[in-house]
Parts: C-alpha cells; sequence; structure tokens
C-alpha cells in the first residue's frame, strides 16, 4: 500500500460499520497525512463531535509524529477535554505505506460528557460502592466507588478546525511553558521557545516561521539560527544515547 486510496472502498466500509455499530455519540475520522496538514480529513462521520468536516486539518498529535518527535503514535482508550466542554474517550492508529513512512490515521472520538455525569450522580443517588472493603477496612456504604481498572491516560490533543488555530495553540503553550511575556524574554528563552514549537512540529504548518519571527520580535535570520541550533543539540543528544547503548550492550 502506497497511499490509503489503495485501499479506499475498505476503509468507506469499515466507517461507515463504526458509525453504524456505534451511533452518533461517536465521531470517526480518516486522515490523510500526505496532504498539506491543513486539509487532512478525507472521511469524517458524526464531525458534530468536535466541529470538523472534510478538508480541515489534523491535530497536534499528528504533527509530533510527522516531525518525528513521536516514534510510535498509536494510542488507545485517552480522554480528551475539548474547547467547549466536552469530554471524549479517544483512540488513534496510524496507517504506514509499505516502506513503513506514517500515510495517515483513522480515529475515534467517543462523546463521554454525559454519561460521565449520569455516572457521578448514580454514585451520589445511590450511596453505595461495589468496591470490595479489605480485613482491616469496614464496609462503608457511602465510600465512593473505587474502580477496579486503571482510568484512561490523559493526552493535551487540540483538535482545529485549520492550522492557524493550531499554530495559535502551539505559540500559546510555548509562552506558558517560558513563564514570561515576550517582551521579557532573553536569548535563552526564545531558543526554549523555539525548541517546543519544533518539537511539536509547528514548523511542518506552512507559513509558521513568519508567524514565530514575528511574535518573538526577531528576524527570520534569527530564528532559523535559534532552529539550526536547536536542532544540532537534538543531534548530539541522540548521538549520546546511542554511545550510551553501545556501552552498555
Amino acid at each position: 500500500m502506497n497511499t490509503i486510496y489503495d485501499n479506499w472502498s475498505m476503509w468507506q466500509k469499515l466507517l461507515t460499520m463504526l458509525q453504524h455499530q456505534f451511533g452518533n455519540r461517536s465521531e470517526f475520522i480518516l486522515h490523510d497525512l500526505t496532504k498539506d496538514y491543513n486539509h487532512t480529513i478525507v472521511d469524517i462521520r458524526n464531525g458534530h463531535i468536535t466541529n470538523r468536516k472534510i478538508g480541515d486539518c489534523g491535530s497536534n498529535l499528528g504533527l509530533e509524529v510527522l516531525r518525528g518527535s513521536v516514534k510510535d503514535g498509536d494510542r488507545y482508550n485517552y480522554i480528551v477535554n475539548t474547547r467547549d466542554g466536552k469530554l471524549l474517550r479517544s483512540s488513534t492508529m496510524y496507517i504506514y505505506d509499505d516502506n513503513g513512512a506514517v500515510i495517515g490515521t483513522l480515529c475515534i472520538n467517543t462523546d463521554i460528557t454525559e454519561t460521565v455525569h449520569f455516572e457521578e450522580y448514580l454514585r451520589q443517588y445511590n450511596q453505595y460502592s461495589t468496591s470490595v472493603p479489605t480485613p482491616a477496612e469496614p464496609a462503608d456504604p457511602v465510600r465512593s466507588t473505587t474502580p477496579a481498572t486503571a482510568p484512561a491516560q490523559t493526552e493535551p490533543e487540540f483538535f482545529a478546525t485549520n492550522v492557524t488555530e493550531l499554530l495559535d495553540y502551539f505559540i500559546a503553550e510555548a509562552t506558558k511553558l517560558i513563564g514570561k511575556p515576550v517582551e521579557q524574554m532573553q536569548r535563552e528563552d526564545k531558543i526554549e521557545f523555539v525548541r517546543y514549537l519544533d518539537s511539536k512540529g509547528a514548523f511542518l504548518i506552512t507559513h509558521s516561521a513568519e508567524k514565530v519571527y514575528e511574535y518573538l520580535n526577531i528576524s527570520r535570520f534569527t530564528l532559523y539560527n535559534y532552529l539550526d541550533l536547536v536542532r544540532k543539540d537534538g543531534d548530539k543528544a541522540g548521538d549520546n544515547g546511542k554511545s550510551s547503548a553501545s556501552k552498555g550492550s
């Protein structure tokens, strides 16, 4: 398989089956990651869950995989809090071509907002716990239920309809990481700012460099100097890691 369109009829049948099986509380999205990141969604069912449509962009997590910051991007059963207050249980599976390059993703987002609220209501209403008390601990019917399994992992995923929103999100997160307004940032602060953006794949977004150097009030030349520095640092760190692994083997 070289593109997701080589198996297009299979992906269509799969999405149709999932849509009919799980209903309108679950969103199913197919991304073509060989396209411009501003327009990766090539099929989406129940797009009202994240307010996206065909032709919209992917989330921040996809950029990290394309950048190479994350090697195995598959994530299952993680929790996402959306900007409009929804609570989603999500899974993401990456699709690879015959050479092992990422070409797409299949994503599922299930809206569990109302069921979680109803679960909390039932716990309060029933005042009953299904957890088994230990011998040293007497049963307490008012105690909150202890889940039998660990909760799903929460991922900092940001759903945007276009890459402009996505880049604004990265810039806001980088600013929070530095912990000071751009007017007070020194050279080292700005290098760390650029390092964060680069690790998240922000510079894969078209025209992102212009927005970043204008935001940081530096020249294009200075921005690319910073990028060279952080990428050389990353290469050195990788080489050191390989050396350490060789010594230990």
